[in-house]
């Protein structure tokens, strides 16, 4: 149960993903979901929830998995030659192995030097800090436009949210949204500052947020119609 699950497709074929199963003393009950960026099913226990029962469960949620599974963009691993998205536009990783360990950006390029080995790590290292860089400065501008100022801003890899805002002030910001157009980083940011002062989701925390961010709606529809998109690029091939 815990190396790979096949899933047969509507279409009749299938597809092989490694399953991650984990327990969580805290889980009320199972919990199943297709990780898009990591390329594989998690498969969350509660306690005492047994193999078989397991194994049952995932049978019983075959269909959903399998239209899951079906609906992964394609991946975009972060190699010579594949086309991403950068601020919302379309760029070509090219391979330079003369331009010595950096990143440049031009022309409709992310070229990146170095030994081939290192360009998905380099790639993602370069487009981290420029995440990092960018979601700080609109963070602490918003902030202080509301007499707030966060504790920390940080990026990681998130998988289930785009950004959250810790009690103690720290602002967490999911690093694929340097991928997306401008405004979703905006309207994101705007989100996890508005928490700084709303500590809900109730009336007067969208009243601040649409107060920051007027173009809400909009950039929150391209989350829901283009986001999964973003956990395809840097993902390998299933």
């Amino acid at each position: 149960m815990n190396d790979r699950v096949a899933v047969t497709l509507p279409c009749g074929t299938a597809m092989r993903l490694p399953l991650v199963c984990r327990r969580n003393p805290r889980a009320r009950r199972a919990q199943l979901r297709v990780d898009s960026a990591r390329r594989h099913v998690a498969l969350t226990l509660p306690p005492g929830f047994r193999q078989a029962q397991a194994e049952i469960f995932l049978q019983r949620h075959a269909g959903w998995l399998a239209s899951q599974i079906a609906a992964l963009p394609p991946a975009r691993p972060f190699r010579d030659g594949v086309e991403l998205a950068y601020r919302g536009e379309p760029v070509r990783i090219r391979h330079d192995p003369a331009l010595r360990g950096t990143v440049l950006l031009g022309d409709g390029e992310l070229v990146v030097g170095g030994a081939a080995e290192f360009v998905p790590r380099r790639l993602s290292d370069w487009l981290r800090g420029q995440a990092r860089a960018e979601l700080s400065r609109i963070a602490m501008d918003l902030a202080a436009g509301i007499d707030r100022r966060p504790r920390r801003v940080a990026v990681r890899e998130l998988h289930s949210r785009w950004g959250s805002c810790a009690p103690n002030g720290n602002l967490s910001f999911a690093w694929r949204l340097i991928l997306a157009p401008p405004e979703v980083l905006t309207y994101v940011a705007a989100h996890e500052v508005a928490h700084l002062r709303h500590a809900n989701h109730g009336p007067a925390f969208w009243a601040l947020v649409r107060e920051m961010m007027p173009a809400t709606d909009v950039a929150r529809r391209w989350l829901r119609e283009n986001g999964s998109r973003l956990f395809a690029y840097g993902a390998e091939a299933a």
